[in-house]
Parts: structure tokens; C-alpha cells; sequence
């Protein structure tokens, strides 16, 4: 009688945890980041344009911006970057990138190619700032409030529609706060 329980057992224990996983309901760029409500992490690096400037959040202090975590080598980025050119025209808030794990030849050619959308564009050579930020892939885009404050974290290419309904709404309630 053993020999069918257990396999039985193990069989509906699968199934309640698919069930569970497998939630239509639930939002696949949901990742939990353990900054929001926290202080940015404080970067400095080059910028991938003039190896000579130094980009840093720093010098975003008093400031709403977006951090767009980006790389050549990323597809969806691709994808996203013809929406960040249309966010950057609409000059609401500066819009940061941060170059993932990538080569700086390749991120100068892909900005004069495609264009450049970012106020300021961060080389982060070896990823360590974007570990800092708790980066799990590219893209990812983050807002930070005036004081500094990670508010929101989104997880994919961005589109007009998560533009739209989930930044520029807190962007506004950032704006707010900081006044």
C-alpha cells in the first residue's frame, strides 16, 4: 500500500505547487527588490562616451531620475530603446543609463547608431555597481525620488503603457513629496 501512497502523495504535492506557481494572476515583473524605499547605491563611474568624465548619481542629488540598466549584448534592450528616445524627448525627468557588463566600443556604436536617449551613460565594467543595485538582468529600470530613494524597480523592456501607468504617476508623487 506504501508503494502507491507515497508516489500519490508526492503527485498531489506537484500539483498544488504548480498551481500555485503557475498563477495567471501573477505579475512576472514583480521581482521584490529589497531597495525600494532604501537609498540608491552611490555610483562613480566613467562615462561610456568620454572615458575622462565621471558619471555619478551624486550629482542627482535634489533630483527625480530613472536609472536604465542596459547592454549590447541584451535583446529586449534593443527592443525598449526606441521607447526610451521617446521618453527622453518628453524631458521629464533625467533619464541615467548604466551599461551592464559590457564593451565600451560596442555601447559608443550602439548610442550613435540607435541614438542616445540618457542624460549621462555609466560603464560599468565589471557589473559591481549594478550587483549594488540589485541588478538580475537587463533591462531594468529604476525611479529615484529627489531625496535619493529607490521608488519603483521595473523588470523588462519599457512601454509606453508601463511609462504611462506605472512611472509617470509616481513620478508626480515623487515631485510632490520633494516640494
Amino acid at each position: 500500500m506504501w508503494k502507491f501512497l507515497v508516489p500519490f502523495a508526492a503527485f498531489v504535492l506537484l500539483v498544488v505547487l504548480f498551481a500555485f506557481g503557475l498563477d495567471p494572476k501573477r505579475d512576472i515583473h514583480a521581482l521584490p527588490s529589497p531597495l525600494i524605499g532604501k537609498a540608491a547605491p552611490v555610483f562613480a563611474l566613467t562615462d561610456v562616451l568620454d572615458a575622462n568624465h565621471a558619471v555619478s548619481n551624486a550629482s542627482l542629488k535634489g533630483q527625480v531620475y530613472v536609472l536604465n540598466v542596459w547592454g549590447t549584448w541584451c535583446a529586449a534592450c534593443r527592443d525598449e530603446h526606441p521607447e526610451l528616445l521617446a521618453i527622453a524627448r518628453q524631458h521629464v525627468v533625467p533619464i541615467i543609463g548604466l551599461v551592464y557588463m559590457d564593451q565600451r566600443d560596442k555601447a559608443k556604436q550602439w548610442l550613435e547608431q540607435l541614438g542616445n536617449p540618457y542624460n549621462a551613460v555609466a560603464f560599468d565594467t565589471d557589473g559591481r555597481t549594478a550587483i549594488d543595485w540589485g541588478v538580475y538582468g537587463a533591462p531594468e529600470t529604476f525611479l529615484v525620488d529627489a531625496r535619493g530613494t529607490v521608488v519603483y524597480k521595473f523588470i523588462s523592456p519599457m512601454t509606453p503603457e508601463i511609462w504611462q501607468h506605472e512611472f509617470l504617476p509616481r513620478i508626480a508623487a515623487a515631485r510632490r513629496a520633494g516640494a
